[in-house]
């Protein structure tokens, strides 16, 4: 019986609109204007009383540190823009433990990518170059004998069979990491050094032998006495 009075068309009832005589008063109010605008009105009355409820039973000898920084503006709560001023030695031992915890971090991640590297090399390499050993009286007789050492050593680690995604994007993503790493500790080492005393300048690009995007810097040398 539901289904089959479901198939039975019904009437549409719709709102009535604004009536001619009262347009100038603006759009008539719909129901659904009316549930909006009531769940937003008790909405800020229930903010309201459990504000005062909070007032009301608010511990006088409450202490937080939001009471000392920050200040009311307006009726509003606003922190203080004011920091705390640091001496010169400060900011020196700050960059330095912040350089140490970058470079341990460098480290940390260098070692995982190596260990990570090394699990690539599969074991029959390593069994038959312990068997066969390869002697060479120069450099070019060795760079014949070369291809018969590393002959069943793939090209491409990563393409070795026991290699799986995972490891594959965990490695990629390691090496990302420890390169930006490095990159940051350079850039701080950098800018440590050029705190410190003596007379520098940039070089220009023309007097880098090493093209880098990098600014290299070169000091004035002067005689230790």
């Amino acid at each position: 019986m539901s289904s089959l009075r479901n198939a039975v068309r019904r009437r549409a009832h719709k709102e009535r609109s604004q009536p001619q005589n009262r347009a100038r008063f603006g759009l008539l109010e719909k129901h659904k204007d009316y549930v909006l605008r009531a769940k937003d009105f008790h909405r800020k009355e229930d903010t309201i009383r459990r504000l005062r409820e909070k007032a009301a039973f608010r511990n006088p000898d409450e202490f937080y540190y939001k009471m000392i920084n920050s200040k009311t503006v307006d009726g509003i709560h606003r922190p203080k823009t004011g920091g705390k001023e640091y001496t010169e030695e400060e900011l020196q031992l700050m960059k330095t433990q912040d350089f140490g915890y970058l470079m341990s971090k460098w480290q940390a991640e260098k070692k995982k990518v190596e260990r990570l590297q090394s699990s690539f090399i599969p074991l029959h390499v390593g069994q038959s170059s312990s068997k066969h050993i390869y002697f060479a009286e120069d450099r070019e007789q060795a760079k014949e004998l070369r291809p018969a050492v590393v002959k069943d050593m793939p090209e491409d680690p990563l393409r070795a069979p026991r290699v799986s995604k995972g490891v594959k994007r965990e490695l990629k993503e390691r090496s990302e990491r420890a390169e930006k790493l490095r990159e940051l500790a350079m850039t701080m080492s950098l800018q440590k050094q050029l705190t410190t005393k003596g007379r520098k300048r940039k070089l220009r690009p023309d007097e880098i032998s090493t093209p880098t995007d990098k600014p290299v810097y070169k000091w004035r040398q002067e005689r230790k006495t």
